[in-house]
């Protein structure tokens, strides 16, 4: 008898746990497939060194952009995994951005990313670059011809986490000076001062650290957005934390940026994307406010 009890207790257990991960797995909105149905690709301006005929060269930021769902070169591609994961290929061979056609608001957005080993020009010395951009405004090509207005969660080889603020926002950000291979930097610091990064020539402010994983390993990045706020973080610590998210007319006038598109980057270096998740949220996840 109390092993058919005990047989029995284990048993609803068991179904409560898969209930409750089911449930889990339901809240979250999965957004790659084969076909990038949820996406959008606008390709911008090749670089004079790529193989590409019928379309105008230049610097790879500046003329004119190949356009809007036309992508000659299959910068973003998807591929799958022995297990039937969804892996999205970034070339890196054009700038390039993937949005997703919705916007989105109040959100906890996952993804993991590897580096490849395909560099272009005009960053072939430089470090392996891509990036996540959010409350993406259009129209496209605001930014070197190519990416939307929005502030962006950089994707860098051991700067991932890094603000930037493209085409005209700005975000705040408790930041300290200090040095790092013989040059002065904002980095994000909680016991920092408040101060306003915005689009111009001082407007980028860095992660705290680098928790970044060694060449070739996957490493877990997620972006949450809550209001006028917004946290980067990688590999479960959280790398910046934001506030006060503003976008500017060509008059200077400043409105809150809440909400819009997200958009990953193609910028001259190969890189992989795979289970890119997002949800809503009303409120910051526990692990991630103990950390604040």
């Amino acid at each position: 008898m109390k092993t058919k009890i005990l047989f029995l207790f284990t048993l609803l257990l068991s179904i409560s746990f898969i209930t409750n991960a089911q449930k889990k797995q339901k809240d979250w909105e999965f957004l790659l497939d084969k076909d990038l149905s949820k996406w959008d690709i606008f390709i911008g301006v090749p670089h004079t060194t790529v193989n590409l005929d019928g379309y105008e060269k230049g610097d790879g930021m500046h003329g004119t952009p190949v356009g809007l769902n036309k992508d000659p070169l299959h910068v973003f591609t998807v591929t799958k995994t022995k297990k039937d994961v969804p892996v999205l290929n970034v070339s890196g061979e054009i700038y390039g951005g993937l949005s997703t056609k919705k916007e989105y608001e109040n959100y906890h957005l996952v993804f993991y990313v590897k580096w490849g080993t395909k560099q272009w020009e005009p960053r072939l010395k430089d470090k392996r670059d891509s990036g996540v951009l959010y409350h993406a405004q259009e129209p496209h090509g605001q930014f070197w011809n190519v990416w939307m207005k929005a502030p962006e969660m950089q994707v860098q080889e051991t700067d991932s986490g890094d603000f930037f603020p493209l085409a005209g926002v700005s975000m705040e950000v408790k930041a300290t000076k200090r040095e790092e291979n013989g040059k002065e930097f904002w980095f994000y610091d909680p016991k920092g001062e408040l101060k306003t990064f915005k689009t111009g020539a001082n407007g980028r402010c860095r992660r705290i650290e680098d928790f970044e994983k060694p060449h070739g390993d996957w490493n877990k990045l997620e972006l949450i957005c809550l209001g006028d706020k917004a946290y980067h973080i990688v590999n479960g610590k959280v790398v910046m934390a934001l506030e006060n998210s503003l976008e500017y007319d060509k008059e200077g006038n400043a409105t809150p940026l809440t909400k819009g598109k997200i958009q990953f980057q193609s910028e001259a270096a190969e890189v992989y994307y795979k289970n890119i998740k997002i949800r809503s949220i009303t409120k910051l996840p526990k692990k991630i406010a103990a950390q604040l």
